[in-house]
């Protein structure tokens, strides 16, 4: 299928999943407005490669997924936006007693708020320009829990609420809101965290990823992020036009138990 002449906005998207979203949408042909926290030259360069690599327009927008009026400028900066995929996000991991207040208040903020304020401010151009899809990219764990990650799950469990209610404003439009939820997925931030497991489970590089990493990953298989691109191509195909409102799970059966 073909994006041409569609603007496609994904929040952090320098690294990881963001990244791999937006090659695949640039692949289908849609022009990209990156985004990440600060304005550095090596943002620059990745936009500029993935120009190279795929031929669509691409373009960075600095904006701090924290800050709300960020959040909104930079629909407006994008120039356009008929798909938003809300995929910034940050972790701690820490039991409920002693959870830094400032670290649950940024995760709140950057992996729940921001989608609010992104998808409040994209959906009038939306509806201007005549078409829409909006995609956050939740995580297994909008739909299950693991200690000590309380304010990790409680944002991803409110995106997936916010995708509903997005879902149903818009059920009668030709836009769609759908949530993403993948499991482990190998990114640069979870390969670098394999050798400190394999030290400390003094395990070789498999057996720690098998056992360990994807413990709760029935397949004991990582997706990739080309698959969270395909996922996200296809919510934006004319196969997905009634498909609003729902949670897509590429986790490898980890809700299914």
């Amino acid at each position: 299928m073909s994006l041409s002449g569609k603007t496609a906005i994904v929040t952090g998207s320098t690294s990881g999943i963001g990244r791999g979203i937006a090659v695949s949408l640039a692949e289908a042909g849609a022009r990209i407005v990156l985004n990440g926290r600060a304005a550095r030259d090596e943002n620059y360069e990745i936009a500029e490669r993935i120009r190279k690599d795929t031929g669509a327009e691409v373009d960075f927008v600095a904006a701090d997924m924290a800050d709300p009026e960020a959040c909104r400028g930079l629909i407006e900066d994008a120039g356009g936006c008929d798909i938003l995929v809300n995929n910034a996000g940050v972790q701690h991991v820490a039991g409920i007693p002693d959870f830094p207040v400032e670290k649950w208040d940024q995760i709140i903020a950057v992996n729940l708020s921001s989608a609010f304020h992104t998808t409040a401010a994209a959906l009038p151009v939306m509806r201007e320009r005549g078409w829409g899809r909006v995609i956050n990219i939740a995580s297994a764990h909008g739909l299950t829990a693991s200690p000590f990650k309380s304010a990790y799950v409680a944002a991803k469990h409110g995106l997936v609420g916010l995708t509903k209610v997005t879902a149903l404003e818009t059920a009668e439009e030709p836009i769609t809101c759908n949530a993403i939820c993948p499991g482990y997925v190998m990114t640069p931030l979870v390969e670098k965290q394999i050798p400190d497991t394999m030290e400390k489970y003094g395990m070789g590089r498999e057996e720690v990823i098998r056992e360990v990493i994807l413990e709760r990953q029935p397949s004991k298989q990582m997706a990739t992020v080309e698959q969270m691109g395909g996922t996200t191509v296809f919510l934006c195909s004319p196969s997905a036009e009634q498909i609003t409102g729902t949670t897509i799970s590429v986790d490898g059966g980890w809700t299914a138990l």
